[in-house]
């Protein structure tokens, strides 16, 4: 291919990148949408943001769709408490691009539904926004991939089937795309 036509073809696709919002190069203080979705009353919505250290972070806004239901702490065991409840979470497949560089992380602080179970904890009603540090994969190009999500909603004694381990589709740019401060 002549070295004309190829600039000319990465320059419709930068072009065309950048009219459906997808950004070349992530910027400190940005957010990339990666996915969303709504299922049993909860919408979800992932992102990369990059902070102001040039940190990456996949995060997740859970918001239940009913007035007054909330979500379960991140921290709780897989099947519940007895059954009752799910963690809320944001995970990597163990096959991802992705890297975590710590742990998981709540906008919200959790508190005991009942004290006579003071291990089921729960978020207060409204969104809950969950934060893992990130390693993109190296070099410049968009890798498509998977992060999962668990979570169950609950509103007084009526709750939503759970969400468990629900594969999200994502694409996530190379370690290049993002400036460095």
């Amino acid at each position: 291919m002549p070295a004309r036509r190829l600039r000319l073809l990465l320059f419709a696709l930068t072009v065309c990148l950048a009219a459906c919002g997808v950004p070349a190069r992530l910027e400190a203080g940005q957010r990339l949408t990666l996915a969303s979705f709504s299922q049993n009353q909860v919408e979800v919505q992932i992102f990369l943001q990059v902070d102001a250290a040039g940190g990456v972070w996949l995060s997740a806004v859970f918001t239940p769709l009913e007035d007054g239901a909330h979500l379960y702490a991140l921290d709780l065991p897989r099947r519940g408490v007895n059954g009752v409840g799910r963690p809320t979470l944001l995970e990597l497949p163990s096959d991802s691009p992705l890297q975590a560089l710590g742990p998981l992380t709540a906008s919200a602080e959790a508190a005991a539904e009942d004290p006579a179970f003071p291990e089921l904890r729960s978020y207060p009603p409204g969104p809950v926004t969950l934060r893992l540090p990130v390693a993109l994969p190296p070099g410049r190009g968009w890798t498509e991939t998977h992060v999962s999500v668990t979570y169950m909603v609950c509103k007084g004694n009526n709750c939503r089937p759970p969400v468990e381990n629900r594969l999200v589709p994502v694409r996530i740019p190379g370690a290049a795309a993002v400036a460095v401060p």
